[in-house]
């Protein structure tokens, strides 16, 4: 059945959830306004949003309101259509696993907060995956 973008949900889920899925989830949802349903979770979250991934989303213009990092089981509702791993498995992360029977991608993106360095390197890890996520996301969305 092809249910078209329009109809689209989108869950983006790694570890943490304190970083990388917020940022997709966020931009996610700003890049595509109403024609996605999207949410994000991680399997062992973190509690709280990076500071950083905060500092970062705001830079870029993007709103922070609302955002908190949640666990899979607060998404569980959400039933999306479509699953996005982000975990960076060259960095040896494992990936939660989701088991609902959607299509799923993974996108194996570097946490720019794991990346060491003074802040200027921060940023421009944070810039760097910042494009690479608008990037992805606006091939997803034509």
């Amino acid at each position: 059945m092809n249910m078209g973008i329009d109809s689209l949900g989108i869950l983006f889920i790694c570890t943490h959830n304190a970083c990388r899925s917020i940022l997709c989830e966020v931009m996610a949802r700003e890049m595509a306004g109403s024609r996605l349903r999207v949410a994000s979770a991680g399997s062992h979250p973190a509690g709280k949003i990076h500071p950083l991934t905060l500092e970062y989303l705001k830079v870029h213009d993007y709103s922070t309101e609302g955002l908190f990092s949640k666990s899979l089981d607060e998404v569980e509702s959400f039933d999306p259509d479509v699953v996005i791993t982000v975990c960076d498995s060259a960095a040896q992360e494992s990936c939660p696993v989701w088991l609902n029977g959607v299509d799923r991608l993974h996108w194996g993106l570097v946490d720019p907060t794991a990346v060491e360095g003074s802040g200027p390197v921060k940023q421009v890890a944070f810039d760097r995956l910042i494009r690479t996520i608008r990037s992805r996301m606006q091939a997803l969305l034509d």
